[in-house]
């Protein structure tokens, strides 16, 4: 759910920092009172955006259904706060949007982006790079659009893609950030935390909740959550792609063995992976300047004319490539199942992730005892095609399970 802003969201912007202007809300976090940690660090003030900009904005942008469901004017801040990589902690960033001028407490919800690969798509761009989750905000929740490790303030990092537990910290870690804010700015909140994710984002919010869920100290609970075509049994995609004369979306490949490679520390040559030229290109590739359509057209759409031909080999034989075999188990989610309501979406015919992860993992937690788990299928739905059918299903069922006593 992202798009960048053309002229129609320029203009409207120039109107609103000229009303609103920039400022600087809080510096450094105050020292905390208790042992607790805070999370928080900083928050900058980026606009102030009215309800009737924000329905002129979502119409020009092709959100022109949500318009009824805006209501409220949104305040957005650039929010940095720590988190932890590779055991080390670090300062990441992200968006925060807060509905103005309600009555009532506000539930927080997490959103989560698709896959980025150019630097100037994390949401804290804005408003040069307009996500669409900033709407959820005018529907009356305080939402959060984490940039990723990997990009905003720790854009110096290679962002750990398809990683089960930087991913669920990295969201976990905000929302402390956020309710900490909140406290500080009294802000009222509820006892509400929704979670929901498209494409990268539908594998990082299962991740989030995940986490929430195996470790209570966090003192998170969430009220429910929705995943969208994410890529939840990397097992089942691998063995989809190695089999598969053409698979659209090289760039994917290629950034989750980069990913891995960095964040697993195997600092192994690109050639072990792929074959040249590819593994020459795939540095410049990623260096955050080139978007998917370049990334794609540089590689080869054929799996085995990308990979290394022994490498490619040794992925079907069960006594090779262990490392990275064992790093998709342990980042798929097969032995785990959901307490909380979820709704898992996929349409049927999504070629980039393909719908046969969310039946297999739906399947998997079925039989595990799962209760509160529904896959809702979009007939003949791209990847691209299949977020605003799912956004539309989603924002009337959080609204519905937004009450005081949840």
């Amino acid at each position: 759910m992202k798009k960048k802003i053309g002229i129609v969201g320029w203009l409207l912007f120039a109107y609103m920092f000229v009303s609103a202007g920039c400022q600087k809300e809080s510096t450094e976090a105050v020292t905390p009172q208790t042992p607790e940690k805070d999370y928080f660090v900083s928050a900058e003030q980026l606009a102030v955006v009215p309800q009737t900009v924000l329905q002129t904005l979502a119409t020009s942008q092709g959100y022109s259904k949500f318009v009824p469901q805006i209501k409220y004017d949104v305040a957005i801040y650039n929010l940095v706060y720590t988190t932890t990589y590779k055991d080390q902690e670090i300062k990441a960033s992200g968006l925060l949007a807060v509905p103005q001028n309600m009555t009532t407490p506000a539930a927080i919800l997490s959103t989560q982006h698709g896959t980025s690969f150019l630097d100037s798509d994390a949401p804290t761009n804005f408003p040069n790079t307009f996500s669409g989750f900033e709407l959820f905000a005018s529907t009356g929740f305080v939402t959060l659009i984490p940039d990723y490790i990997g990009y905003g303030i720790s854009k110096d990092i290679f962002h750990p893609y398809y990683d089960q537990k930087h991913s669920g910290l990295m969201v976990v870690d905000m929302i402390k950030a956020a309710k900490s804010y909140a406290k500080k700015q009294a802000i009222k909140l509820n006892n509400n935390l929704f979670l929901v994710g498209y494409s990268e984002g539908g594998y990082v919010t299962m991740a989030a909740q995940k986490e929430i869920q195996t470790h209570p100290e966090h003192g998170l609970s969430v009220t429910a959550a929705a995943a969208g075509a994410g890529g939840y049994d990397l097992t089942g995609m691998l063995a989809a792609v190695t089999t598969t004369q053409s698979y659209g979306n090289p760039s994917y490949l290629a950034f989750v063995l980069q990913s891995y490679n960095t964040t697993y520390n195997w600092n192994r040559p690109l050639t072990d992976f792929f074959q040249e030229p590819y593994a020459g290109r795939i540095p410049e590739l990623f260096n955050g300047t080139n978007g998917a359509g370049k990334i794609n057209s540089s590689l080869a759409k054929n799996p085995a004319e990308l990979f290394n031909p022994t490498f490619y080999a040794n992925l079907k034989k069960p006594q090779e490539e262990l490392a990275l075999k064992q790093a998709l188990v342990d980042n798929s989610f097969l032995n785990w199942v959901p307490k909380s309501p979820t709704r898992l979406y996929h349409g049927t015919a999504d070629q980039s992730v393909f719908y046969q992860t969310s039946q297999s993992v739906y399947d998997k937690f079925k039989a595990a005892g799962a209760t509160n788990v529904e896959l809702i299928s979009i007939p003949g739905g791209t990847h691209s095609s299949s977020l605003e059918p799912m956004v539309l299903s989603v924002i009337p069922w959080i609204q519905s399970l937004n009450t005081p006593d949840n």
